[in-house]
């Protein structure tokens, strides 16, 4: 640790303390995360699905490697000043001993934050047994705790993306997490108001993450500070756009289209913004 990362660690820290809600975006890469700082945000997380794809790979099957995450992780706080979290995933381990390893990896890399989810990878079993996704979760505290900075751990119980929407299930787990020190809770696949408030009520005063960019749910920013929601991230949404992007240029290319360059960043815009995300 140097003192650079100590000061990143409290500010990430303390972005969660304040009643501004923080919009924590995504980038996949250097190159994304250095156009999200010049923009103006404030913190950073990495995406394990938009690593997935830029290294074409499907998502979701286990096929990105904890070295792999840590080396994209790396890259991403090299690239710019700006507090970086990481998304860790289920540790790469179904032991609480390898989460807390993994932990302590990742903030050698100089990571400030990170999540720990409780899907297993296993289409059997998608979700961990409560009580040893408890203590996954109480390791990976003790592993944060041992650090000389303050690791903003996320717990997150991922019940509504593996076809479980068991929202009793779902604050059980939340709660637990809590209790076993987590500093943030999250519940990536809610939709309504009343699925949000529920979370937020059950592990108050902890600060709750929502996902944006789930086509099923119209909630604004306003709607979300409104129930006391403290903090949001987008997952893939920016780098599914990116290739959205792509996919529609490329497309038109191969029809025969050449217009779509019409839409491409000029040059100077883009090295303008590499230059300001320094």
């Amino acid at each position: 640790m140097d003192d650079k990362q100590l000061q990143k660690a409290l500010t990430f820290q303390a972005l969660h303390q304040r009643d501004e809600l923080l919009v924590l975006p995504n980038p996949w890469d250097a190159g994304s995360a250095k156009i999200l700082a010049a923009l103006g945000f404030e913190a950073l997380a990495t995406t394990s699905a938009g690593l997935a794809f830029s290294l074409g790979r499907i998502d979701g099957e286990g096929l990105i490697s904890r070295e792999e995450t840590l080396a994209n992780a790396r890259a991403i706080v090299a690239a710019t000043l700006l507090p970086v979290a990481a998304d860790l995933e289920n540790g790469f381990s179904d032991d609480p001993q390898g989460c807390a390893e993994t932990l302590i990896q990742a903030a050698a890399c100089g990571l400030v934050g990170g999540s720990i989810e409780d899907a297993s990878g296993r289409a059997d079993a998608p979700i961990y047994p409560l009580e040893l996704a408890v203590e996954r979760i109480r390791a990976s505290v003790a592993a944060a705790r041992s650090l000389p900075f303050p690791f903003t751990l996320c717990a997150r119980a991922e019940n509504f993306l593996h076809g479980r929407e068991d929202l009793a299930d779902t604050l059980r787990r939340l709660e637990a997490y809590a209790e076993a020190g987590a500093d943030v809770l999250y519940a990536p696949g809610l939709t309504t108001r009343a699925q949000i408030d529920a979370v937020v009520r059950a592990v108050a005063p902890r600060p709750v993450n929502v996902l944006l960019g789930l086509s099923s749910s119209a909630l604004s920013l306003d709607d979300l500070r409104e129930l006391g929601v403290r903090r949001v991230s987008v997952g893939s949404s920016l780098a599914r756009t990116a290739l959205g992007g792509f996919l529609q240029a490329a497309s038109a290319l191969r029809q025969g289209d050449p217009s779509f360059a019409k839409e491409a960043a000029p040059f100077a815009t883009i090295n303008d913004l590499f230059k300001a995300g320094q």
